[in-house]
Parts: C-alpha cells; structure tokens; sequence
C-alpha cells in the first residue's frame, strides 16, 4: 500500500479507533474513561453506571464479564503534588467496548 494511501486511511478512523490501545502482548483493549470522553459523558462517575449495565448485558447474553472487561486502579498525581489512586475499567475485548453505546440493556 502506498504512503498516501495508508496516511489517508489512517485520517479517516472512527473514534473508536483512535482511542483503542493495545497490551505489551498486543492485544487490544479500550480504556473506559476514554470511551466516556467518546461518547461525551462530562462526568465519568455518571459514566460508571453505564459500564455496569454493560457487565450485566454481557452475563445475560451468555458471556462472562471476565472475559471481557477488567477492573484496575492507577495512580494519578493532584493538585497538591501527591498521588491518590482512581478506578479503571478497560474493556479487554472489542465487545466490550462496544456494549455500551449498542446495548438494549437487559434488565
């Protein structure tokens, strides 16, 4: 493929894809506060609430959660120059990050 091709291609992906990242083993994964910011949650807790329905059409469309999404924490530095720890919800599978937006929520 030519450089221009591949550069324009490049260009043109979704927001989706800008924001997927992938593992030291290559595998890709979606972080849940950019997929917030995505899909233009101004307050990631308010975004939390979506990602629990989204575990919960996962376990009723016969998945399991393991699978497909992990609960991690990191550490962040604030205002005062210390560092507290906040909550991360990766997706672990292109699944997972696409519940959210496309799910009917089984409830």
């Amino acid at each position: 493929m030519s450089k221009k091709i591949k550069k324009a291609a490049e260009t043109h992906l979704s927001p989706f894809e800008r924001i997927k990242r992938a593992s030291e083993a290559n595998n890709e994964y979606w972080d849940s506060r950019d997929l917030a910011k995505v899909l233009e949650y101004t307050q990631y807790r308010n975004f939390e609430a979506v990602v629990e329905k989204a575990k919960l059409a996962c376990f009723n469309s016969g998945h399991r959660i393991e699978d497909h999404f992990a609960d991690v924490s990191k550490m962040v530095g604030i205002g005062s120059g210390s560092n507290r720890e906040i909550k991360e919800r990766p997706g672990r599978s292109r699944l997972a990050a696409r519940w959210p937006p496309h799910s009917p929520w089984p409830c």
